[in-house]
């Protein structure tokens, strides 16, 4: 399958509002009230580009088939009427750290399209041109219905963040938010850890598949793994565990799980587990960064002393020493290897500051 991308139009109005009647028209209640409710998809390339944004639009074959937008998002556009009680100096640097946030809007694909990969490529497009306009963090709103949706945002390491949104509109509509930084390490809440499960799974799969265990052997099942993300996203939500994202060029490429929950006499220390960065994003710094962001977030909890357990040999090993970790012993033939040898277990701790006592 072929198609066009090109600059959308104001001309392209009447198949703009088409196509995304053929989307919502795939979830029950989900009505349109073009004049009443978004007149301006009546001259929408005008629309976006005085807000400083840019629109595309995919032609199959002489027929719009997708769409995608995206656009600064400025100060004004804070939810609740923030941007209204925001005065002199402060103003200027909610404005200033805005143009570092870009929404994208409209994605939309017809669903005789849907699987092609269009939307990957029209998405591609609209990040890659906010990156460039110096995004350092991408956002989006999807309604709670659009299910596929969401898959697909989360295959584009996208994660939930923040509340849900009331539109108040005649579909009754509520909008999750989602977000991603564009180089930047993260912690995810409960919302934020549930909705990264997939990517989390794949990048575990791909550091097994390379014999770097995790706790893991190989040929690991994406339901195991993703089973096991689904068990830390619950100890998020009851602040056993914290975790922690890396991305890198808007890719979520690596994580590590902080455990806070220990026993009675040990509550100064912390536990730093399943450090991994995917294969293809190594030798960029990601390992290191989520490391140092565990080290903070564990003295933000009151924690003073840091211990993680490493295989003898693993990618990690190195990064630890260098960071300041001491080996405090080696259990021979800890841990099995995918071909039935044993590999030995180092335990590495760490004293750090608290951030209060």
């Amino acid at each position: 399958m072929t198609w066009t991308i090109r600059p959308g139009r104001d001309a392209d109005a009447d198949a703009f509002i088409a196509l995304i009647a053929a989307c919502w028209g795939m979830y029950p209640g989900v009505r349109m009230d073009v004049d009443g409710e978004m007149p301006e998809l009546h001259l929408l390339a005008t629309y976006y580009a005085d807000a400083g944004g840019m629109l595309w639009t995919a032609e199959d074959g002489g027929v719009v088939a997708g769409m995608v937008a995206v656009r600064p998002h400025h100060a004004s556009a804070m939810p609740n009427g923030a941007a209204t009680r925001v005065h002199g100096e402060a103003a200027a640097a909610a404005t200033e750290q805005s143009q570092a946030v870009w929404e994208l809007c409209r994605v939309y694909v017809h669903p005789s399209r849907h699987g092609s990969g269009l939307g990957h490529v029209l998405v591609d497009a609209a990040e890659a041109h906010a990156i460039a306009a110096g995004a350092q963090r991408l956002v989006l709103w999807s309604d709670t219905r659009f299910d596929r949706a969401h898959r697909f945002y989360e295959k584009r390491s996208y994660v939930r963040s923040g509340p849900i949104r009331v539109l108040a509109d005649i579909s009754n509509s509520l909008e999750f938010a989602y977000a991603k930084p564009v180089n930047s390490v993260e912690v995810l809440d409960a919302a934020g850890a549930a909705s990264a499960e997939r990517r989390l799974a794949d990048i575990m799969l791909a550091c097994v598949d390379r014999g770097e265990g995790l706790s893991f052997l190989p040929p690991l099942k994406p339901s195991v793994a993703r089973s096991y993300w689904k068990r830390v996203a619950g100890q998020v939500a009851s602040g056993a565990r914290r975790l922690l994202c890396g991305w890198t060029q808007g890719v979520l490429a690596g994580a590590v799980v902080l455990d806070l929950d220990m026993p009675q006499d040990q509550q100064h220390r912390a536990d730093v587990k399943k450090l991994m960065v995917h294969p293809d994003a190594r030798r960029r710094g990601l390992g290191r960064a989520l490391m140092q962001r565990a080290e903070q977030e564990a003295g933000q909890a009151g924690r003073s002393l840091l211990t993680l357990n490493a295989r003898a040999g693993a990618v990690a090993e190195d990064l630890y020493r260098g960071m300041g970790w001491h080996e405090a012993g080696r259990i021979p033939g800890h841990t099995m290897n995918a071909d039935g040898t044993k590999a030995d277990t180092l335990i590495f701790w760490k004293e750090i500051t608290p951030a209060h006592k």
